[in-house]
């Protein structure tokens, strides 16, 4: 087992860490900006929402990741990846509203109730709201450990709405890789995730992790 990091070698790794999670926007933005794209606002509403996609999985990835390895550090990771999630899921949730409807809430709302993938897709942005707000210690201590750690599950919820709502947007073209590997890839994190969360419930009363 690897050495766990020194406080100043995590402070450079979350760095690098952060510093990575926003190429992918750079990227978006350039390409934009640069005029190489036939349809840039489909470029971007689909970026963001494709890095949603990859950073839950990545965050979810986590705790089976430490679990396995027994880098006990990784866990410090955690928050700052959920956040990217949450980052990415508003910008993706911005761009519907700016390009789609041009920031009118009562057309969005129509859109939402009307069509079921952007329901589906609405639902799991809200859920991740509560969940980017309590992200911080202050919030954790404030809501009591159990508290927390069932607001969090919320995540089990959120990971299947956004599956369906990339499966359904991707069903009108018929392109169904996409969702099939990004779902099996949430079904074995979410699994291995529930399987030791019930295990260390039965020997004992603490709350597994989310």
């Amino acid at each position: 087992m690897l050495p766990a990091p020194r406080p100043r070698q995590l402070a450079l790794i979350k760095a690098a860490i952060f510093a990575l999670s926003l190429l992918p926007l750079a990227r978006m933005v350039w390409l934009t900006a640069s005029g190489q794209l036939v349809e840039p606002l489909e470029f971007i509403t689909h970026g963001t929402g494709d890095w949603t996609l990859y950073f839950l999985c990545i965050t979810l990835a986590v705790t089976p990741l430490r679990r396995l390895t027994q880098w006990n550090w990784l866990i410090r990771l955690r928050r700052m990846l959920g956040l990217f999630v949450f980052f990415y899921a508003a910008l993706h949730f911005t761009t519907f509203l700016w390009f789609d409807h041009f920031f009118d809430v009562d057309e969005m709302w129509k859109d939402v109730l009307k069509r079921p993938f952007i329901t589906v897709g609405f639902s799991a942005f809200v859920l991740l709201i509560p969940l980017a707000v309590t992200s911080t210690s202050a919030m954790q201590r404030r809501l009591g450990g159990k508290r927390w750690l069932w607001l969090h599950r919320l995540v089990y919820l959120i990971a299947p709405l956004a599956i369906l709502h990339f499966w359904w947007m991707k069903a009108g073209k018929h392109n169904f890789t996409q969702p099939i590997i990004f779902g099996l890839i949430v079904l074995a994190l979410l699994g291995m995730r529930l399987y030791w969360s019930r295990a260390k419930t039965a020997t004992g009363p603490t709350l597994a992790k989310p």
